[in-house]
């Protein structure tokens, strides 16, 4: 296996060589990460697995009827929709990296129709139920101090899970109330905060931080237990166990407080091209998902409120 990701099962060798390339690409030049890797590699060996069976050795011999046949087939043995979107975005992913490449004459996934995937509404808190998420962490035990300023930065910021474990303490500037995030494709961009985040964020670096600090903690922001950078599955678990004790909310974990930001800036009249470059989206489209969450939480107050709805 060459790559992050990558597999040849059984693959021509001219077309494992190929998928090889493609995973360094994705791995090394744009910086993708290690599960985004797995993914289009794993559909893009798919394919070509489907492209040997039809006969094909080279790469020049995969064509848009190669590619419909194998969405075809993904169809008839019970794919989703979301799966077949996905998998005809790896396959036109690959072959415009070929075509750039020299490895395909033509570039037979431009021509490539498949359905959108279905984007379900996420869940989101309401206003009230994020502020009693946060308010209710007031202890003074370093990890009551840590969870208190996980919380307020995912909510203030809606930044990743995984950009919040990357922070160091050189990332925060408490006099502007700003991070520096690095998110997907290595972009860098800046996040405001507001005042509790810095509260929460002071009193955790003046109060908290120094009590688990080890000399292995090195620069990293956040800490666990025993004095490591925190990890994303140890912020999923004490996000989910915080919300457990605010009646009613949804159980969401680090992501859901992203969205939850993401909606109420856009409910208190944030502008859609601000709030995608604060969540660091590459498409304004991702961006837009969350006019539709505001869009549908009216409707239901509509239809709960109005005499007539």
């Amino acid at each position: 296996m060459t790559g992050a990701g990558a597999r040849d099962d059984g693959l021509a060798p001219a077309l494992a060589e190929a998928l090889a390339g493609f995973a360094r690409h994705l791995e090394l030049e744009v910086g993708r990460s290690p599960h985004t890797v797995r993914a289009y590699t794993g559909d893009v060996a798919a394919l070509l697995e489907h492209a040997c069976r039809l006969g094909a050795t080279t790469l020049q011999e995969l064509d848009l009827a190669a590619l419909r046949s194998w969405l075809a087939r993904s169809r008839t043995t019970g794919a989703a929709r979301t799966t077949l979107a996905r998998r005809g975005s790896s396959a036109r992913v690959f072959t415009a990296w070929a075509h750039r490449r020299g490895l395909l004459d033509s570039d037979p996934g431009a021509l490539l129709a498949t359905p959108k995937g279905h984007r379900p509404l996420p869940d989101v808190l309401r206003a009230d139920e994020a502020a009693r998420l946060v308010d209710q962490v007031d202890g003074e035990h370093p990890e009551d101090l840590r969870d208190r300023a996980v919380l307020e930065l995912l909510y203030a910021t809606g930044i990743r899970v995984g950009e919040l474990c990357g922070l160091d303490v050189d990332d925060v500037d408490t006099a502007r109330r700003t991070v520096r995030v690095l998110g997907k494709g290595r972009r860098e961009r800046a996040v405001p905060y507001g005042a509790p985040a810095g509260q929460a964020v002071d009193a955790w670096l003046v109060r908290g931080r120094p009590s688990w600090a080890t000399a292995a903690s090195g620069p990293a922001l956040l800490l666990g237990r025993r004095g490591g950078r925190v990890d994303p599955r140890a912020v999923r678990t004490l996000v989910h166990r915080r919300l457990a004790d605010v009646p009613g909310a949804p159980d969401l974990g680090p992501h859901g407080l992203r969205h939850s930001a993401a909606t109420h800036l856009l409910e208190g009249g944030a502008d859609l091209r601000s709030v995608q470059e604060l969540l660091g989206h590459a498409s304004l489209a991702t961006t837009q998902l969350y006019t539709h969450v505001s869009v549908e939480r009216l409707r239901s107050s509509y239809a709960q409120a109005h005499p007539r709805a």
